[in-house]
């Protein structure tokens, strides 16, 4: 066994001592080394707002390295930007920064 499966498996021992009085939730991709553990205040708008944080890294940990960043990039900021919005309506600055983005897209 791994280091990473040993831990996965002392995880899971923990996880069954607290996943009923705490509603835990588990995600897991093994085959990348990736366990997600989600509390009972996870929502779905979280959980992306979190999704989009990883892709955001990426975009900018590559910059100018690859080259389908500037789209990465652009795509993600418009993400956030609708989904730090998404209880409300779009500022006339919000909106100017999407066009922006979908701009530079192009």
């Amino acid at each position: 066994m791994t280091d990473f499966e040993n831990f996965h498996h002392d995880l899971n021992e923990l996880v069954k001592k607290y996943e009923s009085d705490l509603g835990l939730k588990i995600e897991e991709d093994l085959e990348h080394d990736i366990i997600k553990i989600f509390g009972t205040k996870i929502t779905s708008l979280a959980r992306a707002q979190n999704g989009l944080n990883d892709v955001t890294e990426l975009a900018h940990a590559t910059a100018e390295h690859h080259p389908y960043w500037n789209l990465l990039s652009n795509c993600s900021e418009i993400g956030h930007t609708i989904l730090n919005n998404w209880k409300k309506s779009l500022s006339s600055d919000d909106v100017a920064d999407i066009e922006w983005a979908l701009k530079e897209i192009n």
